[in-house]
């Protein structure tokens, strides 16, 4: 019965996979799986294609099919896909379906379950791949944005910011009254060095007189006192 029943899906495999099939024993078959990718914008790499042979036990189909799952000789890897590396989680993925169709031919749904499962996870890996760039995208428009609007305001840089502007300011006045005192000075010096003695004399430069007394100038003022104007 076994046989009768294997030999039947062969017939019928042969009528859905005219030119991907090819037999390789009496009990085993080898199907090229081309798969269908949507390619990014950027990306135009062909799409793979899994090579699936299948090997009928004797007691076929009560019990699974031997798989084996390869990439055609000198293919290309494909930038989301290794058949080498991904053939054991692919494979798994048809345990689910082998253990509800045991009693019934089940190849074409395993072909059917596969193809759809290496595409999902090309379309799973792609998405990933997208969201990096899209990341990275954002970073460096964010970056640029940067340069033309600068570091975003908070309480914390405002405060920091105030202070330094308040400390500057204060600075800044200081240094300017230093300087106008400094320049006051200079024009003062300036201004006692062009006066006569009595123009200092008249305008009560008190300081000056007190200093020049202290330092034995009161025999110079004395003879002034003592002058009487005649009439």
């Amino acid at each position: 019965m076994g046989r009768d029943e294997q030999i039947e899906e062969r017939e019928v495999l042969d009528s859905i996979f005219a030119d991907e099939i090819t037999d390789i024993s009496d009990t085993s078959y080898r199907i090229a799986i081309p798969l269908e990718v949507v390619q990014p914008d950027d990306e135009t790499e062909a799409a793979p294609t899994l090579l699936l042979t299948v090997a009928y036990p004797e007691t076929y189909p009560d019990i699974p099919p031997n798989l084996t799952l390869s990439a055609p000789p000198d293919a290309p890897k494909h930038t989301h896909l290794d058949i080498q590396d991904d053939k054991k989680r692919l494979l798994s993925a048809l345990q689910p379906v082998i253990e509800e169709s045991l009693g019934m031919a089940m190849v074409f749904t395993l072909a059917s379950t596969l193809k759809d499962s290496a595409e999902l996870l090309i379309s799973e890996r792609q998405a990933a791949a997208q969201s990096i760039k899209d990341v990275e995208a954002a970073k460096a428009e964010e970056e640029e944005n940067r340069k033309f609007h600068g570091t975003a305001v908070t309480r914390e840089t405002f405060l920091a910011w105030r202070d330094r502007f308040r400390k500057e300011m204060a600075e800044a006045e200081e240094k300017k009254r230093e300087d106008k005192e400094a320049e006051d000075k200079r024009r003062r010096v300036k201004a006692e060095e062009r006066m006569t003695g009595k123009q200092l004399f008249e305008r009560g430069l008190v300081g000056k007189v007190e200093e020049d007394e202290d330092e034995g100038g009161a025999d110079l003022v004395q003879p002034v006192q003592e002058l009487k104007v005649e009439d």
